[in-house]
């Protein structure tokens, strides 16, 4: 090949080149840099507005296995929208959409004869329906993308997902913002932005360059939850049984690792389902009790006031004292349940039989400033840290700003102070794992958009117990199991359990004092005691029927002590 002839080879090289460079400089001005005021030109034509289609991160639920199950996701799908003045015979239109949907005839002649130009008929096509409704053609009738949060759950753990709701502060078409749960705390991680409502390539190649050097490839993601479903799942139905026979005002429960903190399953009743929003008369259904409120939890308080006598050695598990059944404190009179005195018995009958007085005989002895220190040691009267919104924190305000003997005495058995039941739950599991003050938490990963993970740290604080005292009080509660839970009923020759119930009078906030006839039930075990994999906290308020939470909780805690055996394979330590 000749010098002329590789010349003109170069120059039609150089000329592709150039008009390419022009071609693609018009393309990225007319759908990049005006192609927003194109849009809006095209669609005033058919009277739609432009639309954008929100997109947001997933969050999972993951099994025992590692098998990751979603839990909130975005569907995608179409809608119907009308603009009436454009639309040439309403009953030909009804006609022929109504081979392929269910829609209400008066509602569609309303909005067909409607004054407005663009008006949203049916959501949630899927696509076989959404094309052959665009396949008619007909006048004034379009079909759009549309995208919506999904929760393939339902109810599943739904005030732990938490919602999506409209952001009234974003000044975008639509802004998209977690409210309530995971949805909430995680928000920027899952909010990713929205997308347009049709497809186009060349915008999408350059916004995929554009999200390279975008920061935001680091920070947008998936949420990969510590909830499993199956635990979720049996938690529920525990809970919806018991519900059901003693028919609270409210109940919930948490099993937790009190050795990390992982919580495997939450829930609470009333609930509701995350799909259906439209259903709920009451917003107050979409908060979290378990997180946002504070109870007096009455006597699994006990167990904490028995580690701190024995930690700060006045008292040992051997020691006895004199139950004289009822005292008066500052001139108010509390007593035992029963109001009955025991006369001299041993510390273990404290926990074995739920004693005030011994409960208050251990505090008075410790004194106001050392049962103050150690409560708040064990994490009472402040948030936990966990990462759900809107975290209540205790109020211990009796015990440590008054302090008067009768504070110190009602808060050794669970009254006059309240925390939240993830709160309680927390103190509790310092009696499992050695004295710990661990973080209870729901997220245990985040997947990044660029395929990088992060697994989540969470603080664990302590000892805040000697070894001793835990191993000392542990094998008080395992007692109380064997022996006088249930009548010894609920013991399992092959797992030590260490558990304890309580039974809380319930404030009346509008006379002044407690009602007489209404309480809080609680209960809280963990299994194998020495070793735990799991801690249960279950409480209700004002069930009807029983007095005592051994009454109402006992049989829902042995159903899921024995369920999680099972389903974990927990392997015997007796």
């Amino acid at each position: 090949m000749n010098f002329k002839v590789r010349w003109r080879i170069r120059l039609v090289m150089i000329g592709i080149c150039i008009a390419g460079g022009i071609v693609l400089s018009a393309l990225y001005r007319v759908q990049i840099l005006s192609g927003h005021g194109y849009a809006l030109r095209a669609e005033s034509q058919y009277a739609k507005p432009s639309i954008s289609v929100f997109d947001r991160g997933s969050i999972f639920f993951q099994s025992k296995d590692g098998t990751h199950v979603i839990g909130a996701s975005i569907a995608r799908g179409y809608f119907i929208y009308v603009n009436p003045k454009m639309v040439t015979s309403a009953s030909q239109a009804y006609q022929a959409i109504s081979q392929y949907i269910t829609i209400d005839r008066s509602l569609f002649n309303k909005s067909v004869n409607a004054s407005s130009s663009y008006i949203e008929l049916v959501h949630k096509l899927d696509d076989t329906k959404a094309i052959s409704i665009q396949g008619l053609k007909l006048p004034g009738i379009g079909v759009a993308t549309e995208a919506w949060r999904s929760y393939p759950g339902g109810v599943l753990a739904s005030q732990t997902l938490g919602v999506i709701g409209q952001d009234s502060n974003a000044t975008t078409t639509i802004a998209i913002k977690g409210r309530y749960g995971i949805e909430r705390s995680y928000d920027s991680v899952l909010n990713h932005p929205s997308q347009g409502s049709t497809v186009n390539v060349f915008a999408d190649l350059f916004s995929g360059i554009d999200s390279v050097f975008s920061d935001n490839a680091n920070t947008e993601g998936d949420i990969v939850t510590t909830i499993e479903p199956t635990a979720q799942a049996y938690l529920e139905k525990v809970l919806a049984d018991t519900d059901a026979q003693w028919h609270p005002d409210s109940i919930g429960g948490i099993v937790m690792d009190p050795q990390t903190g992982e919580i495997v399953s939450l829930a609470s009743l009333p609930t509701f389902d995350p799909n259906e929003l439209s259903h709920i008369s009451d917003v107050s259904l979409l908060s979290n009790p378990l997180v946002e409120h504070v109870y007096e939890m009455g006597s699994i308080m006990k167990p904490l006031t028995m580690a701190t006598g024995i930690d700060t050695g006045v008292i040992t598990k051997t020691s006895t004292y004199d139950d004289v059944g009822c005292l008066t404190l500052d001139k108010k009179k509390i007593c035992n349940y029963d109001g009955k005195a025991r006369g001299v018995i041993p510390m273990q009958e404290i926990l074995s039989q739920s004693l005030n007085i011994g409960a208050s005989y251990i505090a008075l002895k410790v004194g106001k400033d050392d049962i103050s220190k150690y409560f708040t040691s064990f994490g009472l009267g402040s948030t936990t840290g966990i990462d759900l919104p809107n975290e209540a924190t205790g109020i211990i305000g009796n015990l440590t700003k008054k302090g008067k003997d009768i504070d110190v005495a009602t808060a050794s058995y669970g009254q006059g102070i309240a925390v939240s039941p993830v709160e309680m739950a927390r103190a509790l599991s310092v009696l499992a794992n050695g004295g710990y003050l661990v973080t209870p938490h729901v997220v245990k990963e985040i997947d990044y958009l660029d395929s990088t993970k992060k697994t989540l740290d969470w603080p664990k604080q302590g000892p805040v117990l000697k070894p001793q005292t835990v191993n000392d009080v542990v094998s008080m509660l395992i007692t109380v199991v064997d022996t006088k839970l249930a009548n010894g009923a609920v013991k399992m020759n092959n797992y030590t359990i260490a558990a304890k119930t309580g039974t809380a009078e319930i404030a009346d906030h509008v006379n002044g004092g407690y009602y007489k006839d209404r309480y809080l039930h609680s209960f809280f075990g963990f299994f194998p005691a020495y070793h735990p994999k799991f801690i249960i906290f279950l409480y209700q308020i004002y069930p009807k029927g029983a007095e005592y939470a051994s009454a109402t909780l006992t049989q829902p805690f042995d159903d899921l002590a024995k369920f999680l055996i099972n389903y974990y394979s927990i392997a015997p330590d007796r």
